[in-house]
């Protein structure tokens, strides 16, 4: 069989493979209720949802012809894994606020076009909200700033 589509084959069956594995390893976690959630019902559902999802992309792609191969796109994937660095390791030694700074400076040079107004305004305005969110709504214990 030829597959049309190979990036979005290729997607799919990681997402389907990594949905797979959420459900293998939260398996030796209580599921619990809808009502009463135990520690193993998120990671299944997201599993069985992501192992649907990249099904249906990994499918659909056998049938629709789609663009050609490119090359890798390594600027985004580097960028991208190193604001996720940085949030993880700035939340505890850096604070929350300087941390989502971080996130979305470095995530958003990724991008083909960098627009420091605009993005000094989604990071004011993601700042904002996942305060008022985490730290506010559902009180999570991360220190907003370095000196705590």
């Amino acid at each position: 069989m030829k597959i049309k589509n190979q990036e979005d084959f290729w997607a799919g069956m990681m997402f389907a493979g990594f949905g797979a594995l959420a459900i293998w390893l939260s398996t030796d976690y209580p599921m619990g209720t809808a009502s009463r959630m135990g520690p193993g019902y998120f990671p299944t559902w997201l599993g069985a949802i992501m192992l649907l999802l990249g099904t249906i992309v990994a499918v659909m792609a056998l049938k629709t012809e789609g663009p050609k191969v490119t090359p890798f796109a390594w600027k985004p994937m580097i960028l991208l894994s190193a604001g996720f660095l940085a949030f993880g390791w700035g939340v505890d030694h850096i604070g929350f606020i300087p941390a989502l700074f971080l996130l979305s400076v470095i995530t958003a040079a990724a991008g083909q076009t960098f627009k420091v107004v605009e993005v000094l305004i989604m990071t004011v305005v993601l700042i904002a909200g996942a305060v008022g969110i985490f730290i506010y709504g559902i009180e999570l214990p991360f220190p907003l700033f370095w000196w705590r």
